[in-house]
């Protein structure tokens, strides 16, 4: 983990989460499952790509996601910099004939669309990559992700800075972008046995960076007994999605 990373920055290589997540974990599996928003990004994103003519995927991960989106606009570029799926998501992608890069395109005016999932929000580069009149797309998870989960285990909080849909609204507008939609939820997720902790904790290693059932197994004893007298644990999810335009320049 980088310590000190701020969310939407660049990152290297190291595993991190969020808005400082390392490029390249996969989340395409959390969708539709408890805990997850009521909107559906790919619908989103598939009606941006209607009528579009090229497209910039950041983190792309896998490239899992942006394969299911196809057709994609002719023009499609997708960043992966993790090097464990960079390779993947070439495979995946390499059949849509879309390149995948592991640093940000250098030029500007590119894009008519740029879409991150659970990656960073460059908001200066994505301001840069658009075309006036080119849209942003972007869900990601918020700091308060089943923060409830690490207290009831006694752990630190899983994310050192707060980040949410008023921040990174905030620093897009600061780049020059407009922001044209905004949403936020933080849905239930309900724990029903303390073997469904352990496999959630596994599948997400930084909400406990430091994980493990034996270093846990204390106050994976309580949370057990807490599941057992109360019928279940109830953590809340923290979603946000963000929504903005690079505008056109004033007519002279």
């Amino acid at each position: 983990m980088r310590s000190g990373q701020q969310y939407g920055e660049p990152v290297d290589s190291a595993m991190t989460a969020l808005g400082e997540r390392a490029t390249g974990l996969e989340f395409a599996w959390l969708d539709g499952r408890p805990g997850e928003p009521s909107w559906s990004y790919p619908d989103l994103a598939r009606a941006l790509l209607r009528h579009t003519g090229s497209l910039l995927d950041l983190d792309t991960g896998s490239g899992e996601l942006l394969a299911e989106l196809a057709p994609l606009p002719s023009h499609t570029v997708a960043v992966e910099s993790w090097a464990r799926n960079t390779p993947v998501a070439r495979d995946r992608l390499g059949p849509f004939g879309v390149p995948v890069l592991t640093e940000l395109p250098g030029g500007e005016d590119e894009f008519d669309v740029v879409l991150s999932r659970h990656g960073r929000l460059p908001a200066a580069d994505i301001y840069r990559l658009l075309r006036p009149g080119g849209s942003l797309l972007s869900q990601q998870v918020g700091s308060d992700d089943l923060a409830e989960l690490n207290t009831a285990l006694g752990a630190p909080a899983p994310y050192p800075r707060t980040w949410n849909a008023e921040i990174a609204a905030a620093r897009l507008e600061a780049a020059g972008l407009e922001v044209t939609d905004v949403r936020e939820e933080h849905p239930t997720l309900h724990f029903d046995d303390v073997e469904s902790v352990v496999r959630r904790l596994r599948d997400l290693p930084w909400q406990i960076r430091d994980f493990s059932p034996e270093k846990y197994a204390d106050a994976l004893g309580r949370v057990d007994s807490f599941i057992r007298l109360h019928g279940g644990l109830v953590v809340t999810a923290h979603r946000f999605l963000v929504q903005a335009v690079r505008p056109y320049p004033p007519k002279e």
